[in-house]
């Protein structure tokens, strides 16, 4: 779930996490700091040289009290954002993103969709994906414990003695973010919660 107007651009340069992103905007501290460790309200326009300019999105489920009710002792709320930032979400489940694309901050805006093929992606970037089997950065309406360790490599994954896993995988995350999206993305749609306003070339 993209910014709408954004696949140009990420298929070019590709899908980057926001800390990648402010890595490349060459932005300094305590703007940097900032922009790795601090809350986002609300949209956050970043200048990138060479890329242009590179909407972060908002982190409103992520209001800092509550987050750090749910972190364990000695992970600050800025410790999380910056474990966060550093890497690219995708849902493992359709009906999770129209729960997002649906919500009463994003159900009137228009955004740009992408579905992955998933074994391609886990083929070219298995060391770096990191499966989690909650929605890591929402408090609403429980405040579910988490930490650091709600992020597993694939291998360990907890699975069960079919082979299934333990618990479902909510999300699939990408630590930088996929420069080659691109060779990965197998549909693009531009939808209005869960309505698709039209197909995208890829």
């Amino acid at each position: 779930m993209a910014e709408a107007g954004s696949w140009p651009s990420i298929r070019e340069h590709g899908l980057l996490s926001s800390n990648e992103v402010t890595r490349l905007s060459g932005a300094t501290d305590p703007a940097a700091t900032h922009l790795r460790r601090g809350h986002r309200a609300q949209k956050v326009p970043v200048d990138v040289p060479g890329i242009g300019t590179i909407v972060l999105r908002d982190q409103i489920p992520m209001e800092p009290a509550r987050i750090q009710r749910a972190l364990p002792e000695g992970v600050s709320a800025a410790d999380w954002y910056e474990l966060i930032n550093e890497r690219v979400f995708f849902w493992t489940a359709e009906e999770r993103l129209h729960r997002l694309l649906n919500g009463r901050q994003y159900g009137h805006l228009e955004h740009d969709v992408l579905t992955l093929n998933t074994a391609s992606l886990v083929a070219a970037h298995g060391d770096r994906i990191r499966l989690c089997h909650m929605n890591s950065g929402n408090t609403f309406p429980a405040m579910t414990r988490r930490g650091p360790e709600i992020f597993k490599e694939l291998a360990a994954y907890e699975m069960n003695t079919r082979g299934h896993p333990r618990k479902p995988v909510v999300e699939l995350t990408v630590l930088q973010g996929v420069p080659d999206i691109a060779a990965h993305v197998v549909d693009v749609r531009r939808m209005r919660g869960e309505v698709v306003l039209r197909q995208i070339p890829r």
